[in-house]
């Protein structure tokens, strides 16, 4: 069989910072940069996986009815990818991936998601499964939670499939309804990434989903979707009343964000992004001192309308919201004085609200 193709995007997290395994509300979008995967069958029934930007040690290559296992590396994503497809009865064949990434490793533009995508599609394409989106969706979130072991949502896989051209990606992560909402033209997403890494295969992130989990239960609900800021105040653990505080205000910034944007009205929409921000330096803890001196610098530019993190935290990157026409000087004057401040070396991207997964 000849080659197969696939491209899979990166996304940028708007609004709803960890709503999403708390059946929550979420604002993304697509962006231009991601991961391109080529794949071929091989008679010989072993697999290979590749990338471009990872040294020729870290390639993998096994022997696909022998079973695998994780390797910490990059090549655990498209192994999950591997693993589910087995978990859910698809037979597989040999063949091998080239992988190719435009997107930042730790920025937290969700670099996994899109190389877990970008291998389910290539595979289903090579080995004639049918998937819908959302299935599709489910199939890279099973990978990255049961083989890789990050807990993550459907957030960055939905984001990746679901993407459209000028549009925003509203989730609901109980109904998995999906509902792309128009972006102002005129408007960029300047994301700057902190030069600090970001990693979600620590204990960070599956920490606070634990927390979130443990608040839900002390509440009496299934789910903090279930429960209203004013009730999460009754929670004696400050740990725990804060995390929960900070997912139950993040579900509620999304309604008003999401009626903003069909305003129009984007300095409303800017106001919630640094809110947002507040509330994961101090409910959520999920920030870092970086990112809150970028968030800071951002906001001091007179043509910022608001700035937060995006993604898990924990390091990665920012996003400000900019017209466009401002947003190269806006970048430059952040970078020179994160320079200044940190010895770090802040590199900006300014991003389209793009299309999702492409063959």
């Amino acid at each position: 069989m000849s080659q197969i193709s696939a491209f899979a995007p990166g996304r940028v997290e708007l609004l709803g910072n960890h709503t999403d395994y708390n059946e929550g509300l979420v604002l993304s979008a697509a962006i231009q940069l991601g991961v391109t995967a080529v794949g071929r069958r091989l008679s010989s029934g072993k697999i290979g996986l590749m990338s471009r930007q990872m040294s020729a040690s870290a390639a993998w290559h096994g022997v696909l009815d022998e079973g695998f296992n994780r390797q910490n590396q990059w090549s655990d994503y498209p192994l999950g990818v591997v693993w589910a497809l087995q978990q859910i009865g698809c037979r597989l064949g040999g063949f091998e991936v080239h992988f190719d990434s435009t997107l930042p490793v730790g920025a937290g533009l969700s670099s996994s998601a899109a190389l877990e995508v970008a291998t389910a599609m290539v595979l289903s394409r090579l080995f004639h499964f049918n998937f819908e989106l959302m299935e599709l969706a489910k199939l890279c979130r099973k990978a990255e939670n049961e083989f890789v072991g990050v807990q993550c949502g459907l957030l960055d896989q939905v984001s990746s499939l679901f993407g459209k051209e000028g549009h925003v990606v509203f989730l609901d992560c109980r109904s998995e309804r999906v509902e792309q909402i128009p972006f102002p033209q005129e408007m960029a997403l300047l994301v700057i990434h902190s030069g600090v890494s970001h990693t979600l295969s620590g204990s960070e992130y599956n920490e606070r989903r634990t927390a979130c989990f443990e608040a839900a239960r002390l509440l009496g609900v299934s789910a903090l979707r279930d429960a209203t800021s004013q009730q999460v105040l009754q929670i004696a653990d400050s740990t725990f009343r804060k995390r929960a505080l900070h997912i139950t205000d993040e579900n509620a910034r999304v309604v008003q964000a999401v009626a903003a944007l069909r305003e129009g009205d984007v300095r409303e929409f800017g106001s919630l992004m640094t809110a947002s921000h507040r509330s994961s330096q101090k409910n959520f803890e999920n920030s870092a001192p970086e990112l809150d001196i970028l968030v800071e610098l951002a906001l001091e530019q007179n043509d910022v309308y608001g700035a937060r993190l995006t993604g898990g935290g924990f390091g990665g990157a920012i996003i400000v919201l900019v017209p466009k026409q401002k947003a190269q000087h806006v970048a430059a004057q952040i970078v020179e004085a994160y320079g200044r401040r940190t010895g770090h070396i802040a590199k900006p991207i300014v991003c389209e609200c793009g299309e999702g997964a492409l063959f």
